[in-house]
């Protein structure tokens, strides 16, 4: 039987992305062992009962000793704090990863504080559901998706390989990526789409009674679909605007002008200019079906 790729698996964090990870390594004998700390909420105890994890401890410094890998699955607002006082710890050989949406502020958190033969390979699995929790987690959650990795320049090649590996075992499209770049691309693609659906699906709760009732009774395909992603994870979502502020809000600039465009060519009258627009975004639904992605 072939070894594991990594001896201990230590996960700091066992939510959805977190526990969902734990099993598909599972599903696939990529670790030896599985050591966990989270938040003191019952979710360790219950990654335990699951058998989704090998052991529990009572502090991320005593989870990680040993491991050739850290996976930090926390909130971004946290990350800091926490490498502060995990990283120096970390053995020489160790590999640092996260699943954080954001990328450049982790680059710059921890990257300072990397012992000698400590790497960084930061990561960003584009998966996940409106749940949360080590119940909501399923091995099957990051099949076909892509994982971005953005390890800063000069990292150590074969740690890259390793952490690359084992995203595409557990069935993971990767590519790797510029932090930065990471974060302007994802402020377009998943950030400003959540701060949309998170507004429209406020404005419908600050609506009269009477009429808010009825908006929930008839909710049509595409308001349903906004309450879908508005009712993600509220403490990461907020982190994630928080640390990724500038890129969300050039993204929001541009959204905000287009929007008033649209308000304009509808004020007119002007058919042509919006069915123009419609034309080109059914193009780019097209291009994400091709792509696999729908």
């Amino acid at each position: 039987m072939p070894s594991p790729l990594f001896s201990r698996l230590c996960l700091i964090g066992i939510g959805l992305i977190g526990s969902s990870l734990a099993r598909a390594v599972k599903a696939k004998s990529l670790a030896g062992h599985i050591a966990c700390f989270s938040a003191p909420d019952g979710s360790m105890e219950t990654a335990l009962r699951l058998g989704i994890v090998d052991s529990i401890h009572d502090t991320a410094v005593q989870a990680a000793e040993g491991a050739d890998l850290v996976v930090l699955a926390v909130p971004a607002g946290v990350m800091g704090d926490l490498a502060r006082t995990l990283v120096p710890t970390l053995a020489p050989g160790c590999i640092l990863s996260d699943v954080g949406s954001v990328k450049q502020g982790i680059v710059n958190a921890i990257a300072p504080l990397l012992p000698n033969g400590v790497h960084l390979v930061p990561g960003h699995p584009i998966a996940g559901t409106e749940h949360s929790g080590p119940e909501a987690g399923f091995a099957e959650l990051f099949r076909d998706r892509w994982c971005i990795l953005t390890p800063p320049a000069g990292t150590n090649p074969e740690a890259i390989r390793k952490v690359r590996t084992l995203w595409e075992a557990i069935g993971s499209r990767v590519d790797v990526m510029d932090a930065h770049h990471h974060d302007q691309v994802l402020a377009i693609t998943s950030h400003l789409p959540h701060l949309i659906a998170y507004t429209i699906v406020g404005t419908a709760d600050d609506l009269q009674d009477d009429l808010k009732r009825e908006v929930i009774q008839y909710s049509a395909s595409g308001f349903r679909d906004f309450t879908r992603i508005a009712a993600s994870d509220p403490t990461m979502w907020r982190d994630i605007f928080l640390e990724n502020r500038t890129a969300v809000l050039e993204t929001l600039q541009r959204f905000t002008e287009d929007l008033t465009a649209m308000q304009r060519a509808i004020r007119r009258g002007d058919g042509e200019a919006l069915h123009s627009l419609f034309t080109r975004t059914r193009a780019i639904r097209r291009s994400i079906i091709d792509a696999r992605q729908a």
